[in-house]
């Protein structure tokens, strides 16, 4: 079946509704008929992913799927599945939500189908999320969303949320928080955006963010920073998204030189990762560029370095050997074989050896005036 690559924001309940009783009607199904159900999902791994294509822009899922067939072993598993999915539909019929706590609690009540621990409940989620990915659909859909903060907001947007229980619409203007910031909702499907800037400014550390939002980075060069917080949250990235795609303007990503900041911080914000590759399509940023900072910035700035570390050098080659979104972009692979060879890796806070706002009057603004060398 072909996955459709959007949904319309408008008709997303509906489309989500529909699917969960398709999925249940099937099943129902095949019992009537005397076969057994089967619960049918992509596998979800790196292995497979298909071949990085720069068009498409993320990691695509291949065609490999997992069937579940309703057995002596399976049974309690089908009927936690469906009740999850019935309380997915009940959550969007009520127009509210669950995080994956809040589900697994709610199992408690499902007798001999409740869950012995979260894992085994988010485990069941992200199955259940695999199976509607077919459709277009995440688990943000299906109302369930992450505990996990969702990443921090400031400069030139205003966006527009609604009350959720009486649908009143509310206007948050990021420019206005003082020194604090805007901050990512776990759900982000109903919001639109109000903005001129010219770029957005992913950030990978709160601090580095913190600095350039006390200090309006975003006012003299017209920009909307985001914090990240390390490996961008969900919601950080279906944000990053919608905002790019509704505004038309470009995303820079500011992080670490390191095989981390680089093979996990930046390739998820921009392609996804393979264990996600069934809803890469929904989160990813593909017209995300690297602004910095790069094992050239370290030559180039003098900067304090730290030697790599084991784990720094397994995930360079790792990211060299088997990652899809490397393996397609020789520039990237010359960048992290110079930092193999270079053997050390250097933080974005590195630049305060020159001044505290060095980051702010001389670095940043170097680099934005060349956004055409920044890398892919």
């Amino acid at each position: 079946m072909a996955r459709k690559k959007t949904i319309d924001p408008e008709k997303a309940d509906e489309i989500t509704i529909e699917t969960l009783a398709k999925l249940a009607k099937g099943i129902h199904q095949s019992i009537t008929r005397g076969r057994y159900p089967e619960l049918i999902s992509p596998v979800r791994s790196l292995q497979n992913v298909k071949e990085f294509r720069k068009r498409v822009g993320y990691l695509e899922i291949g065609e490999k799927i997992k069937t579940r067939t309703l057995s002596v072993n399976t049974v309690k598993t089908f009927a936690q599945t469906l009740k999850m999915m019935s309380l997915s539909k009940d959550l969007v019929e009520t127009n509210d939500f669950a995080t994956k706590r809040d589900a697994y609690y709610q199992s408690k009540n499902w007798g001999p189908a409740a869950f012995k621990d979260q894992p085994e409940s988010d485990t069941v989620m992200d199955d259940i999320e695999a199976m509607v990915s077919r459709y277009g659909l995440g688990r943000e859909h299906l109302r369930y969303i992450p505990d996990e903060h969702g990443g921090s907001v400031a400069g030139a947007l205003k966006v527009h949320d609604k009350d959720l229980e009486t649908g009143e619409p509310e206007v948050i203007d990021c420019t206005r928080f003082g020194s604090g910031a805007y901050s990512i909702p776990s759900w982000v499907e109903h919001l639109d955006f109000e903005t001129d800037a010219d770029f957005v400014l992913c950030i990978e550390t709160a601090g580095m963010f913190q600095r350039l939002q006390s200090h309006k980075f975003w006012r003299k060069y017209n920009c909307i920073l985001v914090s990240l917080g390390g490996v961008p949250s969900r919601a950080c990235r279906r944000f990053v998204r919608r905002l790019s795609e509704q505004a038309k303007i470009p995303v820079y990503a500011f992080v670490d030189c390191d095989p981390y900041g680089v093979a996990n911080i930046y390739r998820s914000l921009k392609v996804g990762s393979g264990n996600a590759a069934h809803v890469n399509h929904l989160f990813c940023v593909p017209q995300a560029r690297f602004l910095g900072v790069t094992p050239k910035d370290i030559v180039d700035y003098k900067l304090p370095t730290h030697p790599l570390k084991d784990r720094d050098i397994k995930r360079a080659n790792d990211a060299l050997s088997n990652d899809p979104f490397f393996q397609a972009h020789p520039k990237w692979q010359n960048e992290i074989q110079r930092l193999l060879d270079m053997g050390v890796r250097a933080e974005q806070q590195a630049l305060a050896r020159w001044g505290l706002n060095y980051v702010i009057d001389e670095y940043l603004p170097a680099k934005l005036k060349k956004t055409g060398s920044f890398l892919p």
